[in-house]
């Protein structure tokens, strides 16, 4: 097997760590056998490896080039160790490395059992239909997306406090899809960057979520697709500028783009703006003689469409990640959830309202533990669709004790790295989904029943600019 993290070959960022295995029958490889996982800590500049302000990819981990992590069914030690000597947790690396390799192993063996089954030919045979059969699906759809050419622009934070432009032209026409990002910024000295595989996958991602879940996810539903990203912008930089965060960020950015494009084609399938961040919430240090280090992402409210309100509290669009349970964070760390609940008030107003974003709170139960937060829609809201208002903000808080018992409350910037002490609490509040529609034409049963489910405290208090603080307590929320 082989295994490599470098983005710049392999797509991502360096958390993600590639492993590929050929699959063999009668001496000729059939397949392979690959998979992707994120490991929480390849070591960098902060705990986690995801920065707000590494300048280089080389000051956000180790960078591993395609190497033989496995030859003649052995592990290469060097191999690994050139990945768990980096790391500050070097046994959760190990043992993610080897949960890999048996995953692979499965899929090897199951390629087999169908090769054997059918004879080599007729799996070749298949593999080949099936992709020929998929672009075909995937031409009939795009062909009845109406033909044209769509715009659309939208922004990303940049934490010096610019707003960087991501810039797209759709042109639909007789099956296929251009995709141009030409006028989108250049590429940036922070590590919002997003290679050039990151931006693809965004690209795919949308184009078959609007094309039906029916369309199987290979080869052929992308060969109609042809994309043109400029070397040297946020969207196609050039090594080894930092790009930990363009995987988590600017590829959610880059879906609101394509989807803002795609709602001038086909309006009735098109959400309004998710919340628009993965809300990278990354934490570490050393207790009881013992390094650790947490990763994990936090949901917000998904944009209504035209026949539904948003999801409330839910990772949107370029993620794969799910809920921590709170029992397994404070079982592994020495934090403890304060506060776990839908945000009150910040779903954008509309015929069909945006879903909620979630107030999830960290307090340290130890000094020195370093917190980096890499989140967006800190300045620019969500925005709806067709009449509809934008969802709420981003919010990052931090709570210090003082003194006599007094807690002094910071405003964070949403891309931030600080370091807790013990009694300290760090606060996320998401970003709520844009609405759909006029709100004026919203059904007053609906709005009375947002009011008794929590969601908003009155009809006008989503367009408030600073949304209502409430505990779990007054609001029923508590998600635990």
């Amino acid at each position: 097997m082989i295994m490599v993290n470098n983005p710049y070959l392999a797509g991502t960022h360096l958390n993600d760590v590639t492993v590929i295995r050929p699959i063999c029958y009668a001496n000729r490889i059939v397949a392979y056998a690959v998979n992707k996982a994120h490991h929480s800590d390849v070591g960098g500049r902060v705990p986690g490896s995801i920065s707000i302000d590494a300048k280089s990819l080389f000051e956000e981990g180790v960078v591993i080039d395609p190497t033989y992590v496995i030859r003649k069914n052995k592990f290469v030690d060097s191999a690994v160790t050139s990945l768990t000597s980096k790391s500050r947790t070097p046994k959760e690396r190990k043992g993610d490395l080897k949960a890999q390799t048996a995953a692979n192993i499965t899929g090897d063996r199951r390629v087999q059992e169908l090769v054997k089954k059918h004879g080599r030919k007729m799996f070749q045979q298949a593999c080949t239909e099936s992709l020929r059969k998929t672009e075909q699906l995937m031409r009939l759809r795009l062909s009845k997306i109406p033909s044209g050419t769509y715009q659309a622009q939208d922004y990303l934070e940049d934490p010096d406090g610019l707003d960087i432009r991501l810039k797209v032209t759709l042109t639909l026409s007789k099956g296929s899809l251009k995709v141009d990002y030409t006028g989108t910024d250049s590429q940036v000295s922070n590590p919002l960057n997003a290679v050039y595989g990151v931006t693809l996958s965004g690209v795919y991602y949308v184009t078959r979520t609007l094309t039906g879940d029916d369309v199987p996810a290979n080869h052929g539903a992308f060969t109609p697709i042809t994309v043109h990203a400029p070397e040297g912008t946020i969207l196609n930089p050039t090594f080894p500028h930092p790009v930990a965060g363009g995987n988590v960020e600017t590829s959610q950015r880059n879906a609101d783009l394509l989807y803002r494009a795609f709602s001038k084609a086909i309006p009735a399938k098109v959400p309004a703006d998710s919340g628009g961040s993965m809300n990278n919430i990354m934490m570490g240090g050393t207790h009881k003689g013992r390094n650790w280090a947490f990763y994990e992402t936090i949901g917000v409210g998904l944009g209504a469409r035209i026949d539904a309100d948003g999801i409330d509290g839910i990772q949107a669009n370029m993620t794969n990640t799910m809920n921590t349970p709170i029992e397994e964070i404070e079982r592994s760390y020495p934090l403890l959830i304060k506060q776990y609940e839908l945000r009150l008030n910040s779903s954008g107003p509309g015929r069909h309202r945006g879903g909620t974003g979630i107030v999830r709170s960290y307090q340290a139960l130890t000094d020195n533990i370093t917190v980096t937060v890499l989140a967006d829609r800190g300045r620019n809201r969500p925005r709806g669709l067709f009449g509809g208002g934008p969802g709420a903000r981003t919010e990052v808080n931090l709570y210090e004790r003082g003194a006599r018992g007094k807690t002094r409350k910071t405003r964070l910037p949403v891309k931030v790295t600080v370091v807790l002490e013990e009694g300290d609490v760090i606060e996320i509040r998401t970003a709520g989904g844009g609405g759909y529609g006029k709100p004026e034409k919203r059904e007053r049963a609906r709005i009375k029943e947002d009011i008794q489910q929590g969601i908003i405290t009155s009809p006008s208090a989503r367009r408030a600019r600073h949304p209502f603080r409430v505990s779990n307590e007054s609001n029923g929320h508590d998600l635990r």
